[in-house]
């Protein structure tokens, strides 16, 4: 009798989920592709579930010295698992509960079968529907710019510029951080500030030049407003789209902080024995605009996006970053591989532009070209660093089902740090020569 009424039971749990995916399907697939699965519990609740692969073909030209296996090597092509993730929310009347994991960055010769980890995991509680929601757990609720809070699935460029993520796998979780938040929208002003306890860190400063702090044991604070002048965009979660393809029109301007009391520490140059702590005071402006251009299909769309970055990590803080690097070595200040300075005290602006160009000049297929551009002032490099992106986007079905083609090309320092008799045409840190990378993406999102 038991048995019976469970089989029962799950005969019709089946029957009902199968019928919800259908239904989803049917009625969310269009333009874009299927936009998840969502099984509605009622008529105020569902659980949605979304999956998503990246996978980069690339040649890289490496940085001087870099050795890949032991073997010295100028350039290399491979293939990586640029990301790899599984997402499933529900919303249950005034309840919001967020599972989020995966994988980031597998390559050739990193770990194998790699061990899937958390990136959001949070409750979350709608104190007043849309004004103010209020959550707890591992989040990605930032401050500092529309780009620290991006979303990595529609974006209008290969990848983030990695500046936007200042205190990436150092004090956070792969840009996550444990803690408590706020969030809301009042007409066209939207708001999200939070309070966080930084993951520890394990690095080691140097002779007036800062790093992490192992032992702040302090709080963080972010915070990220902005106004929304023309169509509204949805805060139902944190990741801010990259481009809708000319499906809003969409003008914002923004600002936003990040602060971290005694998060680094430097050695005193006259005694080294005397270590000081810094304050991390991070701060951003930006403004993005997406809109179609007339009627989008015989006109296009565009999509452009401008932000400026003051960041203080404390005396010539300077980070490089070499996204996926299969290198080890480097006789440059870059390192090894792709990676280039990145992260650090200084100003920081970074641009990028996009153009959709008409579908009905291509029988419906939509091609997105675009230009990136970042120029970082460190206070620890003699020469600006100038990094340059172009590529083209092809979208097979919306963002769901994308080709993007980049082209990359870094500058290449050399040089020490403080140190007038280091490589440079003044001594310091320089720009010497410059490097280049290939890049097709292929991403598929359901």
């Amino acid at each position: 009798m038991h048995g019976r009424l469970i089989i029962s039971a799950l005969t019709a749990l089946a029957l009902t989920a199968g019928s919800a995916v259908a239904e989803a399907q049917t009625e969310e697939k269009g333009r874009d592709g299927y936009k998840g699965l969502t099984v509605k519990l009622s008529d105020t609740e569902f659980i949605r579930f979304i999956t998503w692969h990246q996978v980069w073909l690339r040649f890289t030209e490496l940085n001087p010295g870099s050795q890949v296996n032991g073997v010295e090597k100028d350039g290399l092509f491979d293939i990586a698992l640029r990301r790899s993730r599984f997402l499933a929310f529900a919303e249950l009347n005034e309840f919001q509960i967020m599972t989020h994991f995966g994988i980031n960055n597998q390559t050739f010769n990193n770990a194998r079968k790699p061990q899937l980890f958390m990136h959001d995991v949070w409750v979350q509680y709608h104190v007043i529907k849309t004004i103010l929601s209020i959550g707890f757990g591992l989040h990605y609720w930032h401050g500092i710019s529309r780009l620290t809070n991006q979303s990595t699935l529609n974006l209008a460029t290969l990848d983030g510029p990695i500046t936007n993520w200042p205190t990436i796998e150092r004090t956070d979780q792969f840009a996550r951080f444990l803690g408590i938040w706020a969030k809301g929208k009042i007409g066209g002003f939207e708001y999200r500030v939070s309070l966080n306890k930084p993951f520890q860190s394990d690095r080691t400063p140097g002779i007036d030049i800062a790093d992490y702090n192992g032992q702040a044991n302090t709080l963080s604070y972010a915070g990220y407003f902005e106004y929304q002048f023309f169509d509204s965009e949805s805060n139902t979660l944190p990741y801010k789209v990259g481009t809708y393809i000319g499906g809003k029109k969409v003008f914002n301007i923004g600002a936003g902080f990040y602060y971290h009391p005694d998060a680094m520490a430097s050695l005193d140059p006259d005694n080294i024995q005397n270590r000081r702590t810094h304050d991390q005071a991070l701060f951003g402006i930006d403004a993005y605009l997406d809109m179609p251009l007339g009627d989008k299909d015989a006109s296009g769309a565009i999509s452009a996006y401008l932000v400026f970055y003051q960041y203080d990590f404390g005396p010539n803080h300077i980070r490089s970053i070499g996204i996926s690097n299969v290198a080890t070595g480097g006789s440059s200040f870059n390192g090894p591989g792709n990676a280039y300075p990145s992260i650090g005290t200084g100003q920081h602006v970074y641009g990028q532009a996009a153009y959709l160009l008409p579908p009905n000049l291509f029988g419906g297929w939509e091609f997105m070209p675009y230009v990136a551009l970042q120029v970082s002032n460190f206070d620890a490099l003699d020469d600006p660093m100038v990094l340059f992106e172009g590529g083209l986007n092809w979208f097979l079905q919306g963002h769901h089902a994308k080709v993007t083609f980049a082209f990359r090309n870094r500058p290449v320092f050399v040089g020490s740090i403080g140190d007038p008799e280091s490589p440079g045409l003044d001594g310091g840190v320089t720009a010497d020569t410059r490097a280049n990378e290939a890049i097709i993406q292929m991403m598929i999102f359901l």
